[in-house]
């Protein structure tokens, strides 16, 4: 089986980090399944002169890598910032198609594996059509529960899911969304989780994460990772834990791990809540380095307003880490015990209720460990391609009918 992965969300030499979870799973896939696999990550194109950083970054990212022995491509497309959405998935497809052109000389693909419905879903059929191939497209999250509120996009999106042969959805809830609000047929469309990897999240001993990362052990901890944007709501975890101060001193330190625009609203949040002593932002760091964090902690805290499967959940439990969450999409198809964690609505008074009743619980951490540690990215790979080879012989059984 030759797998061509067309996306991009995909790790690069310049931010190692992004969208880790496609790599994992494919990295997995072309490991312990028999198949090649091949990737053309496009990115933004962006002339190399500074006028501004993020775009200027395009520009340094190579045209050519290999990670995790995964050998990828990144060709360029043309990206309007703030204007002309609705041609991306077009421009994406322009781009990177003598790339994949040039690729299918000596790499001659069976099928398409994209992530994203748009615009790489849409640009992935595009290259399906040209090449006359089987297109197996990955729901991720926005894509489904953000994107569709764009009229355009919505139009666009319909028609690329009616296009494709197959959807991987990462939790039930985007299944649902786009079975009753997108027009798709639920047989179209198969439900694989994301994995872990097992061998960088495991539980180790809490006083030795706290000691490495300079955290006093005197107090409880509680920490929260994601970007610093409206819709991972710290900004509310900030006002839940203000709360819990008006009733008496705050005896356990939290601590935000992430980056982004509303830095300056979260600290804003702390100083209004007298918290700069309790509230910590710690800033980005690489994806190696949250098991110190999720080890350290003693409570894990997600306040989305809207997830896919969010891996940082599913990151703290594989380290034996209870979990307070949302009820984000797929956040209760982790959380599918009271055992494992305590499901809150989104709002600084149920934030604080939830960690009052989480603080004051005795957990046990060896069932939760055992549970997080149950889906590997293997297990993944084998359902990925299981879905893949059928794909692939309903094709040829189709090519060999006309």
């Amino acid at each position: 089986m030759k797998v061509l992965t067309f996306t991009s969300l995909f790790p690069n030499h310049l931010s190692p980090d992004h969208a880790v979870f496609i790599k994992n799973r494919m990295a997995a896939f072309a490991k312990h399944e028999p198949a090649d696999v091949k990737v053309v990550a496009p990115v933004p194109f962006f002339p190399p002169v500074r006028l501004n950083a993020r775009w200027y970054a395009f520009s340094q990212i190579r045209r050519f890598e290999t990670l995790d022995g995964l050998e990828i491509w990144h060709p360029r497309y043309l990206v309007t910032p703030k204007v002309g959405m609705a041609f991306y998935g077009i421009n994406m497809f322009l781009g990177a198609l003598q790339t994949v052109k040039t690729l299918y000389r000596s790499f001659p693909f069976d099928i398409i594996d994209a992530h994203y419905i748009y615009p790489d879903g849409l640009a992935a059929v595009l290259m399906g059509k040209y090449f006359r191939k089987p297109v197996v497209l990955s729901a991720r999250g926005t894509d489904v529960n953000f994107y569709p509120r764009f009229g355009s996009i919505r139009k666009i999106m319909k028609y690329t899911l009616s296009r494709c042969t197959s959807v991987i959805s990462v939790c039930a809830s985007l299944k649902d969304i786009m079975t009753e609000e997108l027009g798709v047929s639920g047989d179209k469309i198969h439900v694989i989780p994301n994995g872990i990897n097992t061998a960088m999240f495991r539980r180790t001993d809490t006083a030795e994460a706290r000691l490495k990362l300079g955290i006093p052990n005197h107090k409880k901890v509680l920490i929260s990772v994601g970007a610093l944007i409206e819709r991972k709501g710290h900004h509310l975890l900030v006002d839940g834990i203000g709360r819990i101060r008006k009733d008496g001193p705050v005896n356990f330190s939290t601590f935000i791990v992430g980056e982004g625009e509303y830095r300056k609203r979260i600290e804003d949040k702390i100083t209004e809540n007298g918290l700069a002593e309790d509230v910590r932002l710690v800033g980005q760091i690489p994806n190696h380095e949250l098991v110190s964090w999720y080890n350290a902690a003693d409570i894990f805290f997600l306040g989305s307003s809207r997830e896919g499967w969010p891996n940082v959940v599913s990151e703290a439990l594989a380290c034996g880490t209870p979990v307070i969450a949302t009820r984000a999409n797929g956040v209760p198809e982790i959380i599918t015990s009271d055992d494992y964690g305590i499901l809150v609505d989104r709002t600084p008074e149920s934030f604080a209720t939830g960690i009052r009743q989480a603080l004051s619980r005795a957990w046990d951490h060896e069932k939760i460990y055992g549970y997080g540690q149950s889906r590997t990215w293997k297990t993944v790979a084998s359902e990925v391609y299981d879905v893949f080879d059928q794909v692939i012989h309903n094709a040829s059984a189709d090519t060999a009918g006309n």
